[in-house]
């Protein structure tokens, strides 16, 4: 009947993510009979593909993740001659449940929460692909011989947190019941205990059934009178209540009034939100394996038929009637409306402008210095070092950006050695 699934109200996973790396561009020259002077033609590389997570509402959990951490994007590919671009790296999707948010695992960073179908987040740019000579010809420089090397994609580690929306949610009085039966009918193991407020947060379960259908219960805490204003634990998780299709409340039977529950949580629920009074509902009228809620039944059965309410005789503690529950509940889901929700709009991490410029200059007690800048460890891994105009264009540019100079005034002396990025050059004036 259940599955093992988290007992607790988030779900977590770690995941690996990286961007595809930029194609190179190429150095190439038209070669054609009868065209002597063929100007350069060596086309770009194409983009790193980038990865995304986009927001599902058929994904429940983040189980999947368990089995796959690691996701990577497709590399662009090289340009070639005749101006001829290298094709973009193919995107990732990855597919993760409503309620997802996300954080960067190492600086803790929240990047975003998806909450809407198909919401959409970039979470690992691809490289950009180099370009290549055909880029570079000018009046001043009509053959170069330099070309771009692709850069690398971003990859980080990511922590996804699941806030689970459940299909169905468990209400009624303290002790009423709802814990025991969350663990008869789902692989969840809420504590249990005889005395009241042993839920302190909400339980989740998944229930399946023998035809393979599915759904996600919320056992919440004990409603009790003037809960919609504050009273006892409910009012922190009404709010939850909100999220689910179906509510099933569940009736302690052997209580001297178990009608009188009945409508004291009824009565709650539609001052806290009249929406959830309209919200289909099932009543399981619980421990019918004690000789006082076997007393009440007919009476409570007669008393729920004129509200309109279909009620169940069970008990959770042996199982009578879980099957017949469970039935009417996948029935109720079928006929419950879809959630509504706006249209989704994608989510994208805006570039930080001043971080983007900024230039730290240090040096480590081995006297190399270090250079960090986003901007100039990208310059460095496009470079193609093996080409002298690329390494002329390289030092062009740190002198017109003034890193040149910055790094005089800092001290640095000929043939000192300067770690960008990856990159380890030797300081010559």
């Amino acid at each position: 009947m259940a599955e093992a699934s988290e007992a607790a109200f988030y779900d977590e996973a770690r995941i690996f993510v990286a961007g595809g790396r930029g194609g190179n561009g190429v150095v190439s020259f038209r070669r054609e009979r009868f065209v002597p002077l063929g100007g350069p033609d060596g086309g770009n590389g194409g983009h790193g593909g980038s990865v995304y997570l986009v927001a599902s509402p058929d994904v429940r959990t983040l189980a999947a993740f368990r089995r796959q951490r690691h996701f990577r994007a497709g590399d662009g590919q090289h340009g070639s001659g005749k101006k001829k671009r290298g094709a973009n790296g193919e995107d990732m999707h990855i597919t993760v449940p409503l309620g997802t948010m996300v954080y960067d695992a190492e600086s803790g960073e929240f990047l975003g929460d998806l909450i809407l179908p198909g919401q959409t987040l970039l979470v690992a740019r691809g490289g950009r692909g180099g370009r290549g000579n055909a880029a570079f010809a000018s009046p001043t420089n009509q053959a170069p011989r330099i070309a771009e090397a692709g850069e690398p994609g971003e990859q980080r580690w990511l922590r996804l947190e699941l806030k689970l929306l459940a299909d169905v949610g468990l209400v009624g009085m303290p002790n009423a019941g709802k814990s025991t039966l969350l663990a008869a009918i789902s692989a969840a193991r809420p504590k249990i205990a005889p005395y009241p407020f042993t839920t302190l947060h909400p339980n989740l379960g998944v229930v399946e059934l023998p035809d393979g259908r599915s759904f996600v219960v919320a056992d919440l805490p004990g409603l009790i009178e003037g809960a919609h204003a504050g009273a006892g634990l409910g009012h922190q998780f009404l709010r939850h209540v909100e999220r689910t299709r179906v509510l099933v409340h569940v009736i302690d039977g052997s209580a001297s009034d178990p009608i009188g529950s009945y409508r004291c949580i009824r009565q709650e629920l539609e001052l806290y939100s009249p929406a959830l009074s309209a919200k289909p509902e099932l009543v399981a009228f619980n421990k019918m394996d004690l000789p006082q809620a076997q007393a009440n039944w007919p009476a409570a059965q007669a008393q729920l038929e004129q509200l309109g309410v279909c009620a169940l005789p069970i008990s959770a503690a042996t199982g009578l009637g879980l099957p017949d529950l469970l039935a009417a509940i996948a029935q109720e889901l079928e006929r419950a409306p879809q959630p509504e929700y706006p249209q989704a709009v994608p989510i994208l991490r805006p570039k930080a402008v001043d971080e983007e410029r900024a230039l730290q200059i240090s040096r480590r007690q081995d006297g190399v210095w270090v250079l960090r800048s986003p901007w100039l460890e990208r310059l460095a891994k496009r470079t193609a070092w093996d080409m002298p105009e690329a390494v002329d264009r390289f030092q062009h540019i740190l002198e017109r950006r003034g890193v040149t100079e910055a790094l005089r005034q800092a001290g640095v002396r000929p043939g000192d050695t300067v770690l960008i990025g990856d990159m380890e050059l030797e300081w010559q004036e």
